[in-house]
């Protein structure tokens, strides 16, 4: 059954599950849909929820959505799990600790595996951002995987990103290196109750002032939270809510919106383009014999891609030099 833009743009739930899947699913009908949808896009705010595994994301995520369903907001989450390199499937876990929302028609939770994509996102994630943007969701909540330092492309597509640290995992001194300090809006040292907790917040607060870090004149909070039994989440939002009144002040606003636009079509480039060649190098019959010529190390990847890029690889890889053959007259 085919989905209708009008359909998502009316808040219909089912619609926008099988929308949402077909994307993830790479179908070409569900991407005809989101072209349509895009200029309906642009009014939700996301908040990107960062972090180790382990941190508590989704327990301080299942807080906020608690805490904004009180004040009347709907709320969109796509929470992200590492794909397995063995089965291609995911646990997908984190909706188990969310099940209070399930049945909650202001929420509307997908969960995404990761297909091998890096950086902490799922390759369809703005496209599923997307869909619950033009469903009328006010905020959308991102959980990112749970990598480690490299986590940072949420930097991209969320107006306010929140980085959570743990005590007593080893998590202070790596959790404090330049690459995920630069993307905090705000830190949270989540499991507060530990012994060390303190230690924790004092090194991060002790980094952010000795470098230039955040944004503009913004300077991340530290804020202590034990997400399990929902103290210091009330703190949270507060901060998340002075976050969101700076972002959407120019010219933070126009930036964002100008580097999410960036991020959107480069994302959609780098597929394609890499589609496009793969296709045009089986269709000739030429990848398996590179991959063998690769593996005997008869050839070299770097020159075999400045081939592809140039789009003449085809006919130089046929002819079996460096210019194309010559066409024949008739």
């Amino acid at each position: 059954m085919t989905v209708t833009a009008k359909e998502i743009l009316a808040g219909d739930v089912r619609a926008a599950a099988r929308l949402m899947r077909d994307l993830d699913d790479e179908i070409p009908a569900a991407v005809r849909v989101l072209k349509s949808l895009y200029r309906h896009t642009g009014r939700a705010y996301i908040l990107g929820v960062t972090g180790a595994p382990g941190s508590g994301k989704s327990t301080l995520v299942n807080r906020i959505t608690s805490l904004l369903r009180k004040r009347g907001k709907t709320v969109g989450i796509v929470a992200i799990d590492p794909t397995s390199p063995y089965t291609g499937g995911a646990i997908l876990g984190d909706r188990i600790r969310m099940q209070q929302h399930a049945l909650d028609e202001g929420v509307f939770i997908r969960s995404l595996a990761t297909r091998g994509h890096l950086g902490g996102l799922s390759r369809s994630t703005l496209d599923i951002v997307n869909v619950m943007d033009a469903m009328g969701k006010d905020v959308i909540l991102i959980e990112t995987v749970g990598v480690g330092q490299d986590e940072v492309e949420i930097v991209k597509v969320a107006h306010t990103n929140i980085v959570v640290v743990v005590p007593g995992l080893g998590d202070d001194i790596q959790a404090i290196k330049a690459g995920i300090l630069e993307i905090a809006d705000i830190f949270v040292v989540n499991k507060a109750d530990r012994e060390g907790a303190d230690k924790t917040r004092r090194e991060i607060e002790t980094m952010i002032s000795m470098g230039e870090y955040g944004e503009g004149e913004w300077k991340p909070p530290v804020l202590p939270t034990v997400a399990a039994t929902d103290t210091g989440t009330a703190e949270l939002l507060v901060e998340v809510e002075r976050h969101r009144e700076y972002a959407f002040r120019e010219p933070h606003i126009a930036r964002y919106r100008r580097e999410k636009a960036r991020v959107e079509l480069l994302e959609i480039l780098k597929t394609r383009l890499i589609e496009k060649a793969v296709s045009d190098l089986e269709s000739h019959g030429l990848l398996e014999p590179l991959l063998a010529d690769l593996a005997r190390k008869r050839k070299d990847p770097y020159s075999i891609s400045e081939k592809v890029v140039d789009h003449s690889f085809a006919l130089r890889l046929l002819g079996g030099r460096d210019n194309p053959p010559k066409k024949k007259r008739y």
